[in-house]
């Protein structure tokens, strides 16, 4: 009797390992992108069932969001509808989600995966959902379109993670002025966003070639400043100069706005928006020729590069209006940050006009660099009377720092490393490293681009942290952005084609402590993801990824 309880024990006992599948895993398992601070790969894996529970011992509005975020993941390819319940202790077949304020990274998660059930810490809501996010990395493919897959073992591989981010502000920019994109787009931009772990989405919205944000108070910024009659064809600059005749243009509307932002909030994603002064102000002009120096006429530009007609800062007109447009904006978008361009703002017409002239003598300014300081220093109280904080590019740096703002420094990285020895958060965001409208290998048989060369390698091979700073003076880097700048990128398509995967090494960047990044790894990781992206339906780019003009030198 003893001899038969010992052998059905261990029948019981290899039946419950072939279960859990606990032999090892194949290293594909665990292609995250970016790369956690520790992951130790363990054996077997843990299944999803109809029967799994998601198990919150803090049920609240966030924490629910990574629950419920998990739970649609599951449902995507089998249908279940996994409970997401309220409870202190973790069942076997569950997912534990709590939170842990010992826990020293806001943003940071651990992740325990085992055959019997995964638990995930984190100090807020905001970890627990970019644990999910590095769930949905290391789930089957299938999950990532809405149809039913007979017979898919849903299972995520053992492991323990402990992660966190190396910067606060991981951040991707889009520019849907020279080119308009739908919300849908916009929204898919952003759950791109989320899955790498980044967390502000800045949307450049107003341009010379169009304004896009519907204004109440002022109508015609979106009707007239909205659309341009033609859009100029091949590159600024080429002569013949030809356009295509084609009415072109686009707004979205407060709702559109409130439900974007809403969306982004769902992801733990912030929107900074962008509305450029003073220059940059051209679909404004044509609106409301009174704004400018001379009175217009004008209309939205139908080509790219830098207009001399800015906003006249000799006019508190000017600034009036400023203020209404930026009171609708604020109540638009709860984040912090408003950004305000700042950036090629010619001073032509500042130097020839009476009221800009009086202005610099009235305040005591020493010239249109200073008049331009003044500009901004303005704006700048009036968005901290409301409680928001400025941003501005780096030319915000000439003729004096406004007394609290925040640099993105786009021009290589000097008015970056000016602004923090100065004391002002700064955002790293160098054209030469980050802006994603170059060429990313050479251009033969390529889309048209803006020109520059910047292969996905070189793209990773970026430190934002300037080894030139003190510690203290390193605590103002924030972090590191990507731009998008759609010149020449006229559909969804071409944005994905130039974005992807370059913003996955800046994600990587922006998350992954430096002594860890390693681009052959990173790649190996890439081309094992790539089948995510497939199935998202990314029109990633496929090419070179390596700096082959390096090379050959």
């Amino acid at each position: 009797m003893k001899k038969t309880l010992f052998f059905l024990s261990v029948t019981l006992l290899l039946i419950c390992v072939c279960c859990t599948d606990s032999g090892p895993n194949d290293k594909n398992s665990y292609s995250v992108i970016p790369a956690p601070a520790s992951l130790v790969e363990m054996n077997g894996k843990f299944v999803f069932t109809a029967k799994t529970k998601i198990i919150l011992p803090e049920l609240t509005e966030e924490t629910k969001l990574a629950a419920d975020y998990l739970a649609s993941l599951v449902k995507n390819p089998t249908g279940w509808s996994l409970p997401v319940v309220k409870s202190k202790k973790p069942s076997a077949g569950s997912v534990f989600m709590s939170l842990d304020t010992a826990m020293t990274n806001k943003e940071g998660y651990t992740l325990n995966v085992t055959p019997g059930k995964i638990i995930v810490k984190a100090q807020s809501a905001v970890g627990l959902f970019y644990a999910v996010q590095t769930i949905r990395q290391l789930l089957p493919v299938e999950i990532e379109n809405a149809k039913i897959v007979e017979g898919l073992t849903l299972s995520v591989p053992a492991c323990e993670i402990k992660d966190e981010p190396r910067f606060v502000y991981r951040g991707m920019h889009l520019d849907v002025c020279r080119h308009f994109f739908p919300v849908s787009y916009v929204k898919r931009y952003i759950d791109i966003l989320a899955l790498h772990k980044m967390n502000t989405f800045h949307w450049h919205l107003t341009d010379d070639q169009g304004w896009r944000i519907e204004i109440k108070k002022y109508p015609k910024l979106a009707e007239v400043g909205g659309f341009r009659k033609e859009t100029l064809v091949g590159h600024l600059g080429g002569k013949p100069e030809t356009f295509d005749g084609q009415h072109y243009g686009g707004f979205y509307t407060q709702e559109e706005i409130k439900d974007v932002v809403a969306y982004a909030k769902s992801k733990f994603v912030t929107i900074i928006p962008e509305i450029e002064m003073p220059g940059h102000a051209l679909a404004a002009l044509a609106a409301y020729p009174e704004l400018s120096c001379t009175g217009g006429k004008f209309e939205v530009y139908t080509k790219w590069g830098v207009v001399p007609d800015v906003y006249c800062a000799g006019k508190d007109e000017t600034f009036n209006f400023l203020e209404d447009v930026l009171s609708e904006v604020i109540v638009l978008f709860p984040g912090q940050y408003i950004h305000v361009g700042g950036d090629e703002c010619p001073k032509i017409r500042w130097e020839k006009c009476p009221l800009c002239q009086k202005r610099i003598k009235v305040e005591g300014l020493k010239d249109e660099k200073e008049l331009q300081s003044y500009f901004i220093s303005r704006i700048e109280k009036f968005l901290i009377s409301k409680g928001k904080k400025l941003i501005g590019w780096d030319e915000i740096l000439e003729g004096g720092l406004a007394s609290e703002a925040t640099v993105m420094s786009w021009r290589g990285t000097a008015g970056g490393i000016e602004a923090a020895k100065q004391k002002h958060d700064v955002i790293m965001t160098p054209a030469n490293f980050v802006y994603l409208d170059y060429y990313q290998c050479e251009p033969e048989g390529q889309p048209l681009a803006i020109g520059g060369y910047l292969p996905l390698e070189a793209v990773y091979s970026y430190d934002p942290m300037p080894t030139e700073l003190t510690q203290d003076e390193q605590k103002h880097i924030l972090g590191i952005q990507g731009n998008v700048w759609t010149e020449y990128i006229p559909t969804t398509e071409q944005a994905d084609y130039m974005a992807y995967p370059r913003m996955f090494a800046i994600a990587e960047t922006a998350w992954t402590s430096a002594n860890k990044k390693d681009f052959e790894d990173f790649l190996a990781r890439f081309n094992i993801a790539k089948l995510r992206y497939d199935a998202i339906g990314l029109n990633y780019f496929k090419g070179e990824y390596y700096d082959t003009r390096a090379a050959k030198k």
